[in-house]
């Protein structure tokens, strides 16, 4: 039986994460900032079962933390922990390049000091974002990794940084790294600051309220290529079990819907009918026109292919939301 470690295991992608590794037989351990967010991740949820799972709690900051998970000995480590959310990233850019970049630098020392015993030599999964790409022309979309990073976000410069970082540490010392670039991901649990559950919310408010009221969405025209969380998961557990060291994989599906496109969906879906009306409350300072990735490489190396279209998550969306309002 294989010992994992996930940082930020008590977020929403790691629940998820967590989960299905436990599920496929691994041992878990959890890393999570504080006691309040193990006891938040242990609730029930649509993720699964997290029973378990054993929970270490500490700052990824502290090189002692760090160095008392690798005292662990994990065979493999899936480095989600990070400031995650764009615009937080973007108001507090200090504490984003702290976390995101040199903590994970941490993590890859602890990491290679471990294979240096020989007595583990850890696979280290980078999760870094598809915001790396920034701004791209549409001819080069999807975009495949050959295309050259150019990150217009504060979020999108760190999660470069951080696979730069990981990558040295493969070339210079042999530590096992595969970097991924995940595109947006959603599902059902994930917070309504991220915007399809947002546009979900927004729309459930307009159905239950039937007042007319418009839908108050961002920016309309940007383009998105979005995945199911359980997807994504998928295809890092199958990076752990055939990814290629040294290697950076899209985690991707190939389609892109505009903002608009998708509202509408959310609208249709809900049975709402409404006028859609910008709110600059929601639109980035900052925003990447257009994003959709090319999976190939890992479907070639993995097997992995998505199995949930866009209605599908929608439906996943929409029924937590309905089943969450209704309990709280």
């Amino acid at each position: 039986m294989k010992r994992a470690l996930v940082t930020g295991a008590a977020g929403f992608v790691g629940k998820w994460l967590c989960a299905a590794l436990v599920k496929e037989g691994w041992t878990v351990t959890a890393c999570a900032h504080s006691e309040a967010d193990v006891e938040a991740a242990q609730l029930p949820g649509p993720w699964g079962a997290l029973e378990r799972v054993t929970w270490k709690t500490g700052d990824i900051r502290d090189a002692a933390f760090m160095e008392q998970l690798f005292a662990l000995r994990p065979d493999a480590v899936v480095h989600l922990a990070a400031v995650s959310h764009v615009q937080h990233a973007t108001l507090s850019p200090t504490l984003a390049w702290e976390v995101n970049l040199l903590a994970s630098v941490q993590l890859l020392n602890a990491a290679n000091r471990l294979r240096e015993t020989g007595v583990v030599d850890p696979l280290v999964l980078l999760i870094g974002s598809a915001e790396q790409y920034g701004r791209q022309p549409m001819e080069h979309m999807p975009l495949g990794e050959h295309i050259a990073q150019s990150p217009l976000t504060v979020y999108g410069a760190t999660k470069a940084a951080q696979e730069i970082a990981g990558l040295q540490a493969f070339h210079a010392s042999g530590l096992r790294v595969i970097a991924a670039r995940p595109f947006p991901h959603t599902g059902p649990g994930q917070e309504e600051r991220f915007v399809l559950p947002a546009l979900v919310a927004r729309a459930e408010a307009l159905r239950r309220s039937a007042s007319g009221a418009p839908m108050m969405t961002g920016n309309l025209t940007p383009i998105r290529d979005f995945l199911h969380v359980s997807d994504v998961v998928a295809a890092y557990i199958a990076l752990l079990h055939s990814g290629r060291p040294g290697t950076v994989y899209n985690v991707a599906s190939g389609t892109g819907l505009s903002v608009r496109e998708i509202v509408e969906r959310v609208l249709q879906r809900t049975g709402v009918q409404a006028q859609l009306e910008e709110d600059p409350a929601f639109v980035r300072a900052v925003d990447v026109p257009v994003l959709v990735g090319d999976a190939t490489r890992l479907s070639a190396d993995t097997g992995w292919k998505p199995t949930r279209g866009f209605d599908s998550i929608l439906d996943d969306l929409l029924a937590y939301h309905r089943t969450h309002a209704a309990t709280h």
